[in-house]
């Protein structure tokens, strides 16, 4: 009766006063709040994943999970461990049903991963924001055999907050500034920022000394990357730029080397480490563009001595949030910890 029906009938101006205040209260009634989701506490910092039946024609829950992850071999022990969780948060067995439109949760359970030995280092954290000062070799974020080994997932672990997410990237081989959003309803806005081109972002490189090219300069290339599986090198192809970087120096060191200061108007992968390669200044320790070194075997650790020299020196945007200034410095120092390849 208070949406509509009678009472939007002796609600009009015409209508009995106390008439017209009860349905008037009974209009503003608000409605019961709406149950939170539940989400699985996090596991060392690892959040849990979840599946939704898209299919219910499947016997039992190990079934469906045999079905949709046939890699997997130990979904029997998973759900004896009580680590598949239906919508509400709690553990099924075996051979409980499932229903099409089900969602369950489950922790991926992935083989032991090498330490990754520097720390991140926290810069800033507020309600809204926590910024770290990345070191090279850890990914941002969980991909491939990477999980625990990343800067989201150490986080996650080491302030509790199941929530941070980054909103920009970072190679795992570049050092430096990474800001990730702490609260989800104010992810859209800080994205924005990125599609919208309104964060500055600076960095430096060693790369070469060339004598022939005037600084500071601007880039532009077009960049494509080939549709080839588990291949991540971009190329500079022949039409219309769709990637631009001003490049300045720094200062030079020695007789080969140089330090730039490298200023990414647009943001696409590897820009800068493709952009200067293509400007014959391949920056040092690069295994890519080019490989200056031979990239280790599967499994095996890195050459933690010859980190990729490029560091993300500082971002600075306006708070689409808070409305604040923001500007975060990284206070890492580029450093050859190794001698240079040939």
């Amino acid at each position: 009766m208070a949406r509509g029906g009678r009472c939007a009938v002796i609600g009009s101006l015409t209508a009995p006063t106390a008439a017209r205040r009860r349905c008037e209260n009974a209009r503003v009634t608000p409605l019961p709040p709406r149950p939170t989701p539940f989400v699985p506490a996090l596991r060392d910092g690892v959040a849990a994943s979840r599946v939704g039946v898209g299919d219910g024609r499947f016997p039992s829950v190990l079934a469906f999970l045999v079905a949709r992850f046939p890699a997997v071999a130990d979904w029997p022990e998973r759900l004896t461990r009580g680590d598949v969780l239906d919508a509400r948060g709690h553990p099924l067995a075996a051979q409980a049903r499932v229903a099409t439109g089900d969602l369950l949760w489950y922790w991926r359970d992935p083989p032991p991963e090498p330490r990754v030995p520097f720390e991140l280092a926290l810069l800033h954290r507020d309600e809204h924001l926590v910024v770290v000062d990345k070191p090279h070799f850890l990914p941002a974020i969980p991909a491939g055999r990477h999980l625990r080994e990343t800067a989201l997932v150490r986080l996650r672990a080491e302030l509790g907050i199941a929530t941070l997410a980054p909103i920009h990237r970072l190679d795992r081989e570049t050092a430096g500034v990474l800001v990730f959003s702490v609260r989800p309803p104010d992810r859209g806005a800080y994205h924005a920022l990125l599609r919208d081109r309104a964060v500055h972002k600076v960095y430096e490189a060693i790369a070469p000394w060339r004598d022939d090219l005037a600084f500071p300069l601007v880039a532009r290339h077009r960049l494509e990357q080939p549709e080839r599986d588990g291949f991540m090198q971009v190329r500079v192809v022949a039409g219309e730029p769709n990637a631009e970087a001003r490049v300045g120096l720094v200062e030079r060191l020695g007789d080969r080397l140089a330090r730039y200061r490298l200023e990414p108007l647009t943001g696409r992968t590897h820009q800068l480490r493709v952009q200067m390669n293509a400007l014959g200044l391949p920056i040092v320790g690069d295994r890519i563009y080019p490989a200056l070194w031979p990239e280790p075997a599967p499994g095996a650790a890195p050459d933690w001595s010859r980190p990729l020299q490029l560091l993300a020196r500082e971002i600075a945007f306006t708070d689409p949030v808070t409305g604040e200034a923001r500007r975060f410095t990284s206070r890492r120092a580029l450093a050859l910890t190794a001698g240079l390849p040939g």
